[in-house]
């Protein structure tokens, strides 16, 4: 396997680990994922190409749906939900 698809497995149990974190204590180790990912899924079309990259990609946006949308809302100028605890 390669370092890339290993880097990603860690990647995945890192954010499986941070999402059964209560809410308050998820938000730094959040957005660390949050900016790896794209280096990482990067990597992995770098090194296996588009296809797998897209997966990847995918992988990625379902996971993290709901903070890209917060976003998203946000810098439209949009209303944003509120965080429930």
């Amino acid at each position: 396997m390669s370092i890339a698809l290993v880097l990603a497995c860690f990647w995945v149990l890192a954010a499986t680990i941070v999402a059964m974190l209560p809410m308050h204590r998820q938000y730094v180790p959040g957005v660390m994922l949050l900016v790896a990912a794209p280096v990482l899924i990067g990597f992995i079309g770098w090194q296996h190409g588009a296809l797998l990259g897209g997966v990847a990609l995918f992988g990625f946006l379902s996971m993290f749906r709901r903070p890209l949308r917060h976003f998203y809302r946000k810098a439209r100028g949009l209303e944003i939900e509120e965080v429930r605890e």
